[in-house]
């Protein structure tokens, strides 16, 4: 037995590594648990070839679809999480997400909290990760209790046009929430250079607002705190009662260790923490730990994402794309009463890009028309709503490895926010008959190989029989065990998720600091 915590956060991404900056101020004895390492600050994380076409920073994981066929996802394992390589693109969800909506293809279900509940968290959020915006340009926005605090980041020539050309057409762009460190004037070293290579690029100056740079290094300032690093939990163990969990099963350079705290945070993302609960079955959880419910791995969803290109008649020389947005579609069109989703800029292309993305189609072109394509590339990113299924689930091929059974549960509204797209490209300056799907984020031909944004599968709720967690995010059966990633998420409305994470991560932290002040001591029984 190795020594024992307060508490114990498996997995440093936007909810573990969030919570762990809000909890270390405790004085709390703090044990942080990754998978991984750090990400290596290398030239390497600017090159679109090392991450793009060999995968340099994914995982070496094999999952199973459901007919058993083998993939490799698109996940990374690092401190920081799968904050390390995202975008950085920080939106609230809309009011109307934490209600009830009924789409095409389905209903989205209600919250068991209101979007009011989870406000001031966003506030506080915002201001944790440095996220640059203003309000009152997106009619959907929710109502915010405070500024952003820093202002938001300036289009780009060509972007500005497009936001020009699409206020003419009578939409609302606006500029897109961008977690990136501008205004640090006083560590140049971590400041953003504004380079094209942020979305799906680790950073090497830090200036990306991610889980690693505002979560764990500011935790690890304080001396209570520790992280072990390249340690999987594999197990939990809990008491003879199946009341509490009393050990963190990690293997750790190649060997066994276990450790214990009063209360265990999961936090590895929502494939993996339902893994993790569905490997540590006992006599009393025979299902999997807080799984009486059978909802431990179900209702998994991640966004229905379409990465797209447009060929713009002029140059389009941006180098930080991913300062618009459009929401006018959010909650349906002119032809379409339900809603189809978002629409935001993705990372400017490379033609290193393309050899990854289509080696086939690409294989024999020659690099100049490859460059000459992304020289007239402006690149879309459209998420539409993918709604929870309780048949879309994680389960245990052979009791070890993750199999993932997925269906789209939404694909009406997926394609009628491509072709809403596609109608609007001749006003915009761009060739209407262009719009090229891309594949950098999926480069699998297994669909649900692209499994950023993922979440869903250890739901919240009231009702025990419906869901995983309560409204502070512990489980029902456990007294003591929380989740705090996207899997408590009860739907996924149609924007980036790690927002809603960091701020969920912030309310549950004000309820553990409530909990912790009041604890037994240390090691003492429970249940």
């Amino acid at each position: 037995m190795s020594e024992t915590y307060d508490v114990i956060i498996i997995g440093t991404g936007a909810g573990g590594g969030t919570l762990a900056r809000q909890l270390a101020p405790t004085g709390k004895r703090i044990l942080l648990l990754e998978r991984g390492g750090w990400l290596p600050r290398e030239p390497q994380n600017w090159l679109a070839a090392d991450v793009f076409v060999d995968n340099r920073y994914i995982s070496p994981d094999t999952w199973y679809d459901q007919h058993g066929k083998a993939f490799q996802p698109q996940v990374h394992y690092y401190i920081g999480g799968a904050t390390k390589l995202y975008g950085a693109a920080l939106y609230r969800l809309r009011r109307e997400d934490f209600g009830e909506l009924r789409h095409h293809d389905g209903v989205s279900p209600a919250w068991p909290i209101a979007y009011e509940d989870l406000e001031p968290y966003y506030t506080k959020a915002e201001r944790l990760y440095q996220v640059h915006g203003v309000h009152g340009e997106d009619p959907t926005e929710p109502p915010a209790s405070g500024a952003y605090p820093f202002p938001p980041v300036s289009h780009e020539p060509r972007i500005q046009q497009l936001s020009d050309d699409l206020a003419r057409a009578g939409y609302h762009p606006f500029h897109a929430p961008c977690g990136i460190r501008l205004n640090e004037a006083n560590m140049p070293e971590s400041r953003c250079v504004r380079c094209a290579n942020c979305d799906g690029f680790p950073c090497p100056l830090h200036a990306k607002s991610d889980a690693e740079v505002f979560g764990v290094r500011p935790a690890l300032q304080h001396p209570n705190v520790d992280l072990l690093t390249d340690a999987e939990a594999v197990r939990l163990r809990t008491n003879e009662s199946g009341t509490a969990v009393t050990q963190v099963v990690v293997e750790h350079d190649g060997h066994e260790e276990r450790y214990a705290a009063d209360i265990v945070v999961v936090a590895c993302g929502a494939a993996n923490s339902a893994k993790l609960l569905l490997r540590s079955a006992n006599d009393k959880h025979p299902n999997g730990l807080a799984n009486g419910s059978d909802q431990v791995g179900r209702n998994y969803m991640f966004h229905d994402s379409q990465a797209v290109l447009a060929l713009s008649r002029e140059p389009n020389p941006t180098v930080f794309q991913k300062t618009l947005g459009v929401n006018d579609f959010y909650f349906g069109g002119p032809d379409f009463p339900y809603p189809m989703g978002n629409i935001q800029m993705v990372g400017k292309s490379q033609a290193d890009m393309y050899r990854g993305e289509k080696p086939l189609e690409t294989k024999l072109a020659p690099q100049w028309t490859l460059h000459d394509v992304a020289r007239h590339a402006i690149d879309f990113w459209l998420s539409t709503e993918d709604l929870p299924n309780p048949d879309n689930r994680v389960t245990l091929d052979g009791g070890e490895a993750i199999r993932l059974s997925y269906q789209p549960s939404n694909p009406t509204a997926a394609k009628r926010l491509y072709h809403q797209l596609k109608s609007m490209l001749g006003h915009l300056g761009m060739h209407p008959d262009h719009l090229i799907h891309r594949f950098a984020y999926l480069k699998s031909d297994i669909p649900v190989a692209g499994v950023a944004h993922q979440a869903g599968t250890c739901r919240f709720g009231t009702d025990p029989a419906t869901s995983v967690l309560d409204v502070d995010c512990r489980a029902h059966e456990l007294d003591n065990l929380y989740v705090v990633d996207t899997s408590f998420f009860p739907s996924i409305g149609a924007v980036n998720p790690a927002l809603t994470a960091m701020a969920n991560a912030i309310r549950v932290a004000d309820h553990l600091r409530e909990r912790l002040d009041a604890r037994v001591p240390t090691g003492a029984a429970r249940g």
